[in-house]
């Protein structure tokens, strides 16, 4: 087993895990980087390192240091739209924690990193004590994404049901405290 060091980033962090981030939106989702999806990558300092009540954790390797995964916490719940208006309206920002860009590099998959990151971004929301539940989507054409997260929270939405399939994103809400 490999002893990645999971930490808070600091500054000196995020030139690395914005790297993380836009190879996952590039090779794993096909999309590349989409402004109105991705702002945060863009500027991560900004959206999660100076709010109080957001987190970017950094999983680095044990050999180098290197920045291999990310996974992040903000204070705003899904927006309406592109995800449909009930969720929004369920998931209020200021009220929901919603996880975001838990990323891995593949060459450091399956080693139960991802899981071991969103534990402690979990125990940040409860200690937090403002977050009434925890709110994540996500694409489950990724190789492996859905049951992850369906091995964590449950399903609140799949959009593959609605008629005409939607943007084909699933939605989980995992307890707070959990």
């Amino acid at each position: 087993m490999h002893d990645y060091s999971i930490r808070p980033a600091d500054p000196t962090h995020i030139d690395a895990a914005r790297a993380v981030m836009l190879d996952t939106v590039y090779r794993d989702f096909g999309t590349g980087y989409v402004p109105r999806w991705h702002g945060d990558i863009v500027d991560p300092a900004a959206a999660y390192l100076v709010p109080v009540r957001h987190t970017l954790l950094v999983a680095l390797e044990p050999e180098g240091g290197e920045v291999v995964a990310t996974a992040a916490l903000d204070s705003r719940g899904p927006a309406h739209p592109p995800n449909p208006r009930r969720l929004a309206e369920r998931y209020p920002s200021g009220e929901t924690a919603q996880v975001r860009r838990v990323y891995v590099r593949p060459g450091h998959r399956r080693r139960g990193l991802a899981r071991r990151m969103v534990e402690e971004l979990l125990a940040f929301a409860a200690a937090d004590g403002g977050y009434r539940a925890v709110y994540l989507h996500t694409d489950p054409s990724v190789p492996g994404a859905e049951a992850f997260w369906r091995s964590l929270g449950k399903v609140v939405h799949d959009e593959r049901e609605e008629p005409g399939g939607g943007n084909g994103v699933v939605h989980f809400e995992i307890p707070v405290g959990w």
